[in-house]
C-alpha cells in the first residue's frame, strides 16, 4: 500500500515527493536550503547532476511505502527509465521548514 504524498507528515518531505513526482524541477529546488547536499548509497554526489539524470530526464517516481522518524524518513519504490523500479530507503534533514540534506540508496 502506498502513502499518498499529501499525507506525508514533514512539510518539506511533502513538497520533496510532490515535486519528485509532477517532474517540476522548480518546485524540487524551492524545497531544498541553497546548500543542500546529497548522497546516493553512502556515497555524496553532485546534487544537480544527480535530480537532473535520477529524476527530471528519466521521469522519476516516488511511491512512498513507509514512513518513519516524524516523516524524515521513507521507504519508497522509486521508478525512472534508466533504472526501472527499486526499494529505496531515503533520509531528510530538515532545516528552518526546507530540507538540507537527502540520503537515498537501496532499501
Amino acid at each position: 500500500m502506498t502513502i499518498s504524498p499529501a499525507k506525508l507528515s514533514d512539510p518539506a518531505v511533502r513538497a520533496f515527493v510532490t515535486a519528485v513526482n509532477a517532474g517540476d524541477r522548480a518546485a524540487f529546488l524551492a524545497a531544498l536550503t541553497p546548500d543542500a547536499t546529497m548522497s546516493d548509497d553512502g556515497s555524496d554526489r553532485d546534487l544537480s547532476q544527480w535530480i537532473d539524470r535520477e529524476i527530471f530526464t528519466s521521469n522519476g517516481r516516488m511511491d512512498v511505502q513507509t514512513e518513519s522518524s516524524g516523516g524524515h524518513a521513507l521507504v519508497a519504490n522509486f521508478t525512472n527509465e534508466t533504472w526501472g523500479e527499486m526499494r529505496t530507503a531515503w533520509r531528510f534533514t530538515v532545516d528552518g521548514g526546507k530540507i538540507s540534506r537527502f540520503e537515498t540508496g537501496q532499501a
